[in-house]
């Protein structure tokens, strides 16, 4: 039985991205490790991702996608509340990526800190958002999820490196207005029991970077991709579900999908799932590669830019991640 919607809390003023200006092809990976074109097309969807120079860290790009959101929505980096910042990649583990972001923006006004939810991050980040909103401590969050995967994939690792792309999006978070638009589902879950399917098992607290890690190449994703799909299948299938449910509203109500961009099967199952069909599904994985929890941001600035996710329309949004993590919004823009 579909429930009624509750009132919004919260909406979507904004949003904006960051690409790294360098395209890395298929084509170019040929000469980097054994594997083709066809290959990575025909299993991911794959043909191109954006990679980062060396001197381009994950708070440069998120700086520059938050400040393309903070234009948009006509604010300045003082009036910024709370700033979130979603990361796998941190340039450094001290301070949090927050922090050189919000000294990048100048946003001394605000509360910064990181969390961690890899792919699934920008829809964990608008549920923190919103309960931030709706308990009174804010009424300006900037979110921002900025993914330096070049930086911890293993470029010998044909299985892993095809996968991943840098980039960031960001968005601006305020008070509903009660005109119906805003967020009106979140659904979050986690799994920790399957965490050793997807990981980075040394580089931590626990096994300290050292020669031992470094000549095991530990510190870079490993990844069990058969498992992971059915995980993410499952867990995405899930989570579109509960958030539609909890909206009030089906698939034949919403206008567009927006899914993480990982995998191009993984997005024709969902939104399968959900009976939304394919003109309805926003795919940029072709072009960009698996950004983490950068993906949906960018992918729903990509929308927004194109009119598919203009100002009224119903948008499903749906992640699965390490951890693993799964999760699912319902936002009317």
């Amino acid at each position: 039985m579909i429930q009624a919607a509750r009132p919004a809390r919260a909406r979507i003023v904004s949003t904006g991205r960051f690409s790294p200006p360098r395209v890395v092809t298929n084509h170019d990976l040929e000469s980097m490790v054994e594997t083709n074109d066809e290959w990575i097309r025909t299993r991911t969807g794959i043909t191109e991702r954006r990679l980062a120079d060396k001197d381009t860290g994950a708070a440069d790009m998120g700086a520059a996608a938050a400040r393309i959101a903070m234009e948009r929505a006509g604010i300045t980096a003082a009036d910024v509340d709370i700033l979130l910042v979603s990361t796998a990649t941190p340039d450094r583990l001290l301070p949090s990526t927050a922090c050189d972001i919000q000294a990048l923006l100048g946003s001394h006004n605000a509360a910064a800190y990181d969390f961690a939810s890899a792919c699934s991050g920008f829809l964990y980040g608008l549920s923190l958002a919103e309960a931030h909103i709706a308990a009174g401590q804010a009424k300006t969050v900037l979110l921002v999820c900025t993914e330096k995967m070049s930086s911890i994939i293993d470029w010998t690792d044909r299985a892993t490196c095809v996968l991943f792309g840098d980039g960031a999006g960001a968005a601006v978070i305020q008070p509903a207005e009660g005109d119906g638009r805003g967020i009106l589902s979140g659904y979050f879950k986690s799994d920790g029991t399957l965490a050793e399917l997807l990981y980075r098992p040394g580089g931590g607290a626990r096994y300290p970077l050292d020669i031992a890690v470094l000549d095991e190449r530990s510190h870079f994703v490993k990844m069990a991709g058969a498992e992971v799909f059915k995980s993410a299948v499952r867990s995405m299938c899930d989570a579109a579900g509960h958030a539609l449910e909890r909206a009030g509203v089906t698939g034949d109500d919403v206008d567009l999908l927006v899914p993480h961009q990982a995998n191009i099967r993984i997005i024709d199952a969902t939104a399968k799932y959900a009976k939304i069909p394919p003109e309805k599904v926003f795919v940029n994985v072709d072009r960009y590669g698996n950004m983490s929890s950068a993906s949906i941001p960018v992918a729903l600035d990509e929308a927004v830019e194109q009119g598919r996710a203009g100002e009224g329309a119903l948008v499903l949004m749906v992640a699965f991640g390490a951890g693993f993590t799964w999760a699912a919004n319902v936002v009317r823009m």
